[in-house]
């Protein structure tokens, strides 16, 4: 019997939104790298054009930024052509501008999500006078290129470029615990740094109410006061337990803070990374009695995430510390292991000189 599933198709009924992104990041890279590896242009036959088309017409504009076997506009053609619909033709009568002021339009519209009106402008300073707004509209229009007002050259991974520095973000979790009582739930609170990953992670407590969460707000801002690149922003997802109280604390020490629209889990993946490392590689490990075992657990882990662990996101080195001298070799004299949590982790460090 042949099989009904590919596996990728498994593995994507399987993953969460999250991890759909991430699959699709890696397929398009993917893709990229085998493209590269074939020269000139790709022809494609007519059963490959109509396979094409039956996955990417559900799409919509998103498929802009999937394709790279041939353009955008390459393929709204190919949806021209199997509806019936005939080529757009140019009522004017006008010649096609040359090659380079078509890629010169399309450019300065990617990069600055400019309409029309301004791209004519940034045109004109160039001393390329000779172009319509009409022109301008036409050459976007066959790209598949909205107007301006209708995208943005704005994108959440600019933003988090813009203000990676001075942003953070915060979130919950909650873990079960042992307790005198019988079974319990704690939550604690998380802040994470966009820039260097570094972590802080809060006390638990049985209530997450307003008053916890104004405290470990404190803890949180003394924390990273005397700083030179103090926290402007933190953003969050809109749970209850960030209440006005939380946001007043911010902006009393001069932090903005940036809701997140409803039902976008992704716009925060980051903090919610650090809390899957922190349950995978530690929190999972253990039977947890209290409060107070899981204060440890969760301030030991933190220390040697944010201290030893290292990540690739900061180039294979840890969120906190400066980079190492580089080193040809190294005698195995010169090398300790230290265990952090029990023992649970451990961390190669060479030792001082």
């Amino acid at each position: 019997m042949s099989r009904i599933y590919h596996p990728l198709l498994a593995l994507i009924a399987s993953a969460t939104n999250n991890e759909l992104a991430k699959y699709v990041e890696y397929l398009k890279e993917e893709n990229k790298i085998l493209r590269a590896r074939i020269p000139g242009q790709v022809h494609t036959k007519r059963h490959e054009r109509e396979r094409l088309l039956k996955f990417g017409k559900v799409l919509g504009r998103a498929i802009e930024e999937l394709i790279t076997i041939v353009s955008p506009s390459t393929f709204y053609r190919w949806i021209r052509e199997a509806e019936g619909r005939p080529k757009a033709k140019n009522r004017k009568g006008g010649q096609r501008k040359p090659k380079e002021i078509r890629e010169l339009v399309i450019l300065i519209a990617k990069t600055t999500g400019f309409g029309y009106s301004r791209i004519i402008g940034e045109l004109r300073k160039m001393g390329i006078k000779k172009i319509s707004r009409q022109t301008v509209r036409n050459i976007l229009k066959e790209e598949g290129i909205r107007p301006g007002p209708e995208r943005s050259s704005d994108s959440w991974d600019n933003f988090l470029k813009r203000h990676a520095e001075t942003l953070w973000a915060v979130d919950f979790f909650s873990v079960r615990t042992v307790t005198r009582r019988g079974l319990r739930q704690m939550y604690v609170m998380v802040w994470l740094c966009m820039t260097s990953r570094e972590a802080i992670v809060s006390t638990a407590t049985e209530h997450p109410n307003s008053a916890w969460v104004t405290e470990q707000t404190e803890d949180f801002l003394a924390q990273t006061r005397g700083r030179e690149k103090k926290p402007q922003i933190v953003m969050h997802d809109k749970d209850t337990k960030f209440t006005k109280e939380f946001v007043t604390k911010l902006k009393a020490s001069g932090v903005e803070t940036n809701p997140l629209p409803k039902a976008s889990p992704n716009l925060n993946g980051r903090c919610e990374r650090f809390v899957g490392t922190l349950k995978w590689e530690c929190l999972d490990k253990f039977i947890i009695f209290g409060k107070r075992h899981l204060d440890f657990l969760t301030a030991e882990f933190t220390e040697y995430y944010n201290m030893k662990r290292a990540h690739t996101e900061r180039s294979h080195l840890p969120p906190i510390g400066e980079e190492p001298e580089e080193v040809d070799t190294l005698d195995l004299d010169q090398i300790k292991v230290r265990s952090y949590v029990g023992g649970l982790v451990k961390s190669f460090e060479r030792k001082a000189a």
